[in-house]
Order: C-alpha cells, then structure tokens, then sequence
C-alpha cells in the first residue's frame, strides 16, 4: 500500500479496466506510434507488476535512471489524454469544455461565424447546467469575437453579452461566497472537530454569520442553494445541533429530486448529500424514515441514469454499507450485521487506493462493535486493534472510543491479561488529546476501579457511572462523545441486568411509538 502512494503512474495503470487497457493501446497505434516506443514498453512492463519496482524497468533497459522520470510523465500524460477520449468518462463537462475548445481552435482560423454559433449553443446548454464558471468563459471568448467580427447587429449583441456577463458574475460571486464558507466550516469539522464549549461554538457562528449576513435565499438557483445547504448542514454539524442538521440535509437531497437533470451534473454531491441525511436519520434511531430514504437512495445510484465510475462507486459504496450497518445496529441485529463483514472487506480490499484511511477505520469500528454486540468478544479486539495499529491519520475521538470499546470487551470475555497496561495506555492517549474532556477522564476511572472490585460491589459502580453518562447525555458538547461506541446503553444493560439488545429493541420501539 505504501509503494502504491508513491507512485501516481503505477496507481493509475492499476485502477485501468481491460477496456481502458485495450483503448489505450488503439489509440496508441491509431497515432502511428512505433510498437517498440519506450513509453509504450513501461506501460506494459508496469502492467505486469504487482507492486512498484524502479529496478526492474531500469535492468530490461526500457530506460536509464535518468530518462525514466521525463518517460513516466509521457506514459501519464498519454494515458490521461486517452481516458479523456473513454466513453465511459464523458460527462456535460467535459463535452462543455470540448466544445469550447472547438470554439478556440474555429476562432484561431478565423472562423468567427463557425465560433460564435458553438459558443452559443454551448452557453445556453451550460446556463441550464448550471456550470457558471464554464458560461462566464464562453461569454468572455464571444467578447473578443464580437469585438473583431463586426456585425450589424453588434449594438444589441453588445448589450445582451453585458447583461448575460452582469447576470454571471453576480451568481458566481454568490458561489464563491458560499463554496469558501462551506469549504471552511469543512477544514473546521477535520481539523478541530466538533463544538466542545461556548467558546468554540461562538468562533464557528462568527465564521458562519460574517459570511452568510448577505446571501438572500430567495434569489439563489440550483448551485447557490446546494453550497448553502452544505454551509448549514456543516455549520451544524460542528455545533452538533442535529435537528437543524436534519432539515438541511433534507433540503440538499430535495433540491436534487426537484431538480432531476442536475443529479447527472452533480453525482458525487447527490450522494454526500445522502450521505449527511441517512448518517442523521441513524443518530435520530427513525428506523422507518431511515429505511425508506436508504431504500430511494440505492433505486437512484443503481438506475440506468446515475453515472457510473470509481469515484462514484466508492462513495456509492462508502454510503451503502456504512447505513446498512445502522440499520442492524438500531434493530439490535448484531448476528444479521456481522454476515455482512467478509462481503464489506472483499470490496474494501478492491477500492484500498480509492478510499482515505479515516473511512476505513470507521468501518473496522462499526465490525468491531457488531462482534462486540454478537458477544464475539476476541473478533471484536481484532478489528478494534486494526484502528489502534493504523499508521494513517486517525481522529482522536474514533481512537479514543475504539479503546473504549477494547475495554468492554476485556471485561466482558475475561481476557484481562494485560487490563491494567492498557488502562495506562488509554490515560496516557487522553492526556496527549488535543481536547481531552471529562467524559474521556471519568470512563478511564470507571474502567480501572471496576477490574479491582470484588463482584458483587460491581454493580453499584455501573450504577454510579450510569447517573454520570445520564447528565453527559444533556449536555451538548458531551452528547456527539457517546454516539462512536453505545457505552451508555451497554452500561444501562448492567444496571438492568439484560441483553443490550433489549436496550435497544426498547429504543426502538420507543421512536415508533413516537
């Protein structure tokens, strides 16, 4: 995995399908290209390799050490223009940007009428798109035409390019707007995480309001809206205000089912946008509201009109199964769940370059607490470990709560060899939290004092430690710590002294009934 990061050419070459393969080849030979040229040799000697080695292509002298840098930027660069010419990679665009490079290329020759016939035809197409950005070039390119290509008509050309220019600009600056706030509410979300006190709170709604103040919603269309929608949903992520988080990932859905043609434009935001709506719904425990979303959400990507590539199929992928596990954790279904584990991580191993680290552990999280759930205690260790050994960039909180989970699970199976050790361990990882909370200090003290009582003075601490995880759960800043792993309902299970999965077919029961 290592050598594969390293080298963009070689990931490249490995993600071609054979189509892509055999295209590449056609279009090699279609250019004339002589069988035995050198970059065509590195395609297929890298082709044949499983894992990257420079060596290799140096001793079959398809290259020196010193050409090979200026060959492998040539093989990248034909494989890209290649890609380009794929069917199956055309989107609108791409063809838009095709066509306003036919447009360049008519102008160069001196074909103004041929020019400005393209251009138009392509800026009402991208005004109905919505690609403003794309539009605001062909107007500027039919600018320079008109004014060299004079016409009789250029007095009222002049004006309706002036107007479609002014009508342009105003709306991409209300993107720009938008798309920098959404896109800094984001790097606050990856960066510092969620709101834990009022002053960070007060920093994110500064960020928010100092933006937002000006943008009047009524006069945005379909872009405008969907950075504005992604600008709350974000905004109250950070604040951890779900319900207000709900609404906006509902709007962001519902602008793409009021606005069918733009879900082709925009796959990847259809499906982030599913994404945020379904994650809610599961931290709401609406079952029946979750399952008919999840249920819409899989007939749209899988009908003949959703777009199709590896980018959208491991989003596609990303979503499906990351609900489906909420699925079976809101019912309780933990067996159910865990015959889904050998089918996820074959897909998983399949889409390793395709997807971030971070995602991963997410997933390995959710199998280990669907073990923990199935009382396969030792499988659930298993997979917690693959979060805690990942030398990838991990958040804090999701390692935190994969100790947590490690540590119900030493307790539960008896496998208390090393409990103490790993009680340090987990200390030492709080403290060296960029944010440690108390939440964090008083599950470790739950943790460590429970393995030295005797049994029957076991429950009065679970009880103790059940009041204390009832007042962090009305606690805002406290409430998104006990959403990773279901400590509290586990705990509540002990108080009880019932099947967790009664716990949760109560709960359950509860939000239908409601």
């Amino acid at each position: 995995m290592a050598e594969l990061q390293k080298d963009f050419l070689f990931v490249l070459i490995k993600s071609l399908t054979t189509s892509e393969k055999r295209q590449f080849k056609l279009y090699v030979n279609r250019l004339g290209i002589n069988i035995d040229a050198k970059f065509l040799l590195l395609f297929s000697e890298l082709d044949k390799m499983n894992e990257y080695d420079e060596s290799i292509i140096i001793g079959k002298k398809i290259s020196t050490k010193q050409q090979l840098s200026n060959l492998k930027a040539h093989l990248y660069k034909q494989l890209l223009v290649s890609l380009r010419l794929n069917p199956s990679h055309q989107n609108f665009r791409i063809q838009l940007r095709e066509q306003l490079d036919f447009a360049n290329i008519l102008y160069q020759k001196g074909l103004y009428k041929q020019a400005l016939k393209i251009l138009d035809k392509t800026k009402q197409t991208a005004l109905e798109l919505d690609e403003k950005s794309i539009a605001s070039e062909i107007i500027d390119l039919e600018k320079v035409i008109e004014s060299q290509f004079i016409t009789r008509s250029i007095a009222g050309r002049a004006e309706e390019l002036i107007r479609q220019s002014n009508a342009v600009s105003k709306q991409n600056q209300y993107t720009t707007q938008l798309s920098n706030l959404s896109l800094k509410l984001y790097s606050e979300m990856l960066t510092h995480g969620y709101v834990k006190n009022d002053k960070d709170r007060e920093e994110i709604l500064e960020i928010f309001n100092s933006q937002i103040k000006n943008i009047k919603p009524f006069k945005l269309n379909f872009t405008e809206k969907l950075w504005y929608y992604k600008a709350h949903v974000w905004k109250n992520q950070l604040l951890q205000n779900y319900k207000y988080t709900l609404k906006y990932a509902y709007q962001w859905v519902e602008l793409f089912h009021q606005n069918p043609e733009m879900i082709a434009s925009h796959p990847v935001w259809y499906i982030k946008g599913n994404t945020y709506l379904l994650k809610i719904l599961f931290l709401y425990g609406n079952i029946d509201v979750l399952e008919k979303q999840f249920e819409h959400f899989n007939k749209m990507v899988q009908s003949q009109i959703f777009v199709q590539n590896e980018n959208l199929q491991s989003l596609i992928f990303l979503t499906h199964y990351n609900t489906l596990m909420n699925i079976h954790f809101i019912k309780g279904e933990f067996f159910t769940g865990t015959k889904l584990i050998p089918e996820i991580e074959l897909k998983m191993d399949k889409l390793r370059d395709k997807i971030d680290e971070h995602h991963f552990m997410i997933l390995y999280l959710k199998m280990a607490a669907m073990f923990f759930g199935s009382k396969k205690y030792e499988e659930s260790m298993l997979y917690s470990m693959k979060i805690i050994e990942s030398k990838g960039s991990v958040q804090e909180d999701l390692l935190f709560h994969t100790r947590i989970l490690i540590l119900m699970s030493k307790y539960e199976s008896g496998n208390d060899e090393d409990y103490d050790e790993f009680i340090k361990a987990t200390l030492k990882f709080a403290l060296k939290m960029k944010k440690p909370e108390e939440f964090h200090f008083e599950s470790i003290a739950f943790f460590k004092n429970l393995n030295d009582l005797v049994l029957n003075k076991r429950q009065e601490a679970f009880e103790s430690f059940n009041k204390k995880l009832d007042a962090f759960s009305t606690n805002e800043y406290y409430r998104r710590s006990l959403l990773y792993i279901d400590i509290h309902g586990w705990v509540q299970s002990k108080v009880q002294q019932i099947d967790v999965i009664e716990i949760i077919k109560r709960r359950v029961r509860y939000k239908r009934l409601g």
